[in-house]
């Protein structure tokens, strides 16, 4: 199969592994004849300042790869830790495309105004729309955090 891109990005907390992460990253590999997976650490986790608790990186990880396992992708993915916002997509000659939610799309804008700056050209935008649970609200880690909603967007309470 013909893929849109030779190697793709995408990055992301991945917390509480739900639909909407499943999505982006089946969209990533879609385009993709490469991924690379960027895994935010714990330190740079902390600096997010989320509204609740985020698992530990090694949790995180271990159930972003049983994904790729189950799709077998683990032969076309390369996981690396995100310490910062940027990551190899500012940097990186190989990549031509970031896949964002549209939640994380002003982080992809962000990097593609570093990678002009470090001479590089920008990347293919693809934004996918936000993955909504049955009120209609995106599904989110906060979200499944408060126990508001399952990782399938099914509603826990009113």
């Amino acid at each position: 199969m013909k893929r849109r891109f030779k190697t793709v990005a995408v990055g992301g907390t991945f917390d509480e592994f739900h639909k909407g992460h499943r999505i982006l990253l089946e969209v990533a590999f879609e385009i993709g004849d490469s991924v690379i997976v960027g895994l935010v650490t714990d330190d740079f986790a902390q600096k997010m300042r989320k509204p609740h608790e985020i698992a530990p990186f090694a949790v995180r990880l271990e159930e972003l790869r049983a994904f790729l396992r189950r799709h077998d992708w683990l032969n076309r993915v390369e996981v690396v830790p995100l310490y910062d916002l940027y990551g190899p997509a500012s940097t990186s000659t190989s990549i031509e495309a970031i896949v964002v939610s549209q939640e994380t799309l002003p982080g992809a804008h962000r990097i593609n105004r570093k990678r002009r700056i470090n001479g590089l050209p920008a990347l293919e935008v693809i934004t996918i729309n936000m993955v909504l649970a049955e009120n209609q609200n995106p599904i989110s880690t906060t979200g499944i955090r408060r126990l508001e909603m399952d990782r399938e967007g099914h509603l826990l309470r009113q």
